[in-house]
């Protein structure tokens, strides 16, 4: 009955889905365990009209064309260029910390002097990573990165991640950078916005097409089974292709172990007031518990007038698989040599891929997923026409 069978309906999923039915002709089911389509990216209006992420905010940004043209053939978009400021003991300063933020902290005459040693060292418009900076023996710069590292990064950090960040994937410290620019944009990407009617109707159209079967509420689980070699759907044999997006170890039932994620909790509270704070996205870089607020309407371009809702971040472990969702895998050696045992299981299936961050234990940002998305479906067809 079906050709592909699609686990998990956030971008990987959708796009790996669209681009099998339409360019390949095949009959596509998408199990989804939730009871709506996108994902984390799954936007909607909450009681007070407000369009909220419910899943914490997500934006759009990418310098790959392909990409950008694929996703606007289903959305048009809302220009949005990004910017982040940090709350460090009640004052605002933009981050990444770059050379604004530099004025700010040390005044002009003394930030002047240190603009020059840092674009001695680094070169004008180059980003540094934090701990890289932290290693320069010059006394001022080293200053910089103890400035940054104390009141932007550590506790901050400590918070997200529950670890030092020393112990912590050096690409993961490598998104934290100082940028020896003027550009408060927190992103550096030619393409940057929000679909304009938000990503829910974006999932709505991809996956509106007549070779795509969306079940919502359905745990793959229950559904497909692997055993010596054989894919079984639905109790039967199943020779098509299987691509997975959820968590690879629970798929498994954890025989091997939780592979360990941060999880988030996220606090959503509406005010009256035309305006909650300066930029859509606060950092809370030093002493509270959350990491940061975000304030709906600022990233949509939504016009609600004397009214806003906003939702605090707090991190924190994730064990409990029924009523948390993992959102960070936290790498390292131990950890990657635990998710390779799981990726050993299925070797012996070589027509079941894996596909995105829960089921290759990475970090992707949308454009990238997508742009695997689209990869690994061009494979499965040329594969398939062979």
């Amino acid at each position: 009955m079906y050709d592909s069978i699609v686990i998990g309906c956030g971008f990987a999923g959708a796009v790996v889905a669209r681009e099998l039915a339409e360019k390949g002709g095949q009959q596509v089911c998408l199990l989804e365990k939730r009871n709506h389509i996108g994902g984390n990216c799954y936007d909607v209006e909450d009681e007070h009209g407000i369009l909220i992420h419910k899943y914490g905010p997500h934006i759009f940004h990418t310098n790959n064309e392909r990409v950008f043209t694929y996703l606007s053939r289903f959305t048009e978009w809302y220009l949005f260029r990004h910017e982040v400021v940090a709350n460090v003991h009640g004052e605002y300063l933009p981050i990444p910390f770059n050379l604004n933020t530099l004025v700010q902290v040390y005044g002009s005459e003394k930030a002047a002097e240190l603009e020059a040693k840092l674009i001695e060292a680094y070169g004008a418009e180059n980003k540094v990573p934090i701990l890289k900076l932290k290693e320069h023996p010059d006394q001022d710069i080293a200053q910089i990165a103890d400035f940054v590292y104390e009141n932007v990064f550590l506790q901050y950090t400590l918070k997200q991640w529950g670890q030092k960040p020393e112990d912590i994937d050096p690409a993961v410290t490598a998104r934290v950078p100082v940028n020896i620019s003027r550009d408060n944009s927190y992103f550096a990407d030619k393409y940057q916005g929000m679909p304009l009617e938000g990503y829910t109707p974006l999932f709505e159209k991809m996956l509106d097409y007549s070779g795509i079967k969306v079940e919502l509420d359905t745990d793959a689980k229950s559904r497909l089974q692997l055993e010596n070699g054989v894919i079984y759907f639905d109790n039967e044999i199943f020779d098509g292709n299987v691509i997975f997006t959820g968590p690879v170890d629970e798929f498994f039932n954890c025989c091997y172990g939780q592979l360990p994620y941060r999880s988030l909790d996220f606090v959503f509270e509406h005010h009256l007031v035309d305006s909650y704070q300066p930029k859509s996205v606060v950092n809370y870089t030093v002493s509270e518990d959350y990491t940061r607020i975000t304030e709906f309407k600022k990233l949509t371009g939504q016009v609600a007038e004397n009214q806003t809702t906003i939702v605090k971040e707090y991190p924190v472990a994730y064990d409990n698989a029924e009523t948390q969702i993992p959102y960070y895998a936290i790498n390292n050696p131990l950890n990657d040599a635990l998710y390779q045992q799981y990726f050993e299981l299925l070797k012996e299936y070589p027509k079941f891929y894996l596909l995105g961050r829960l089921a290759e234990y990475k970090y992707y940002n949308i454009d990238a997923i997508v742009d695997k998305a689209l990869m690994l479906a061009d494979q499965i067809l040329q594969k398939g026409s062979l």
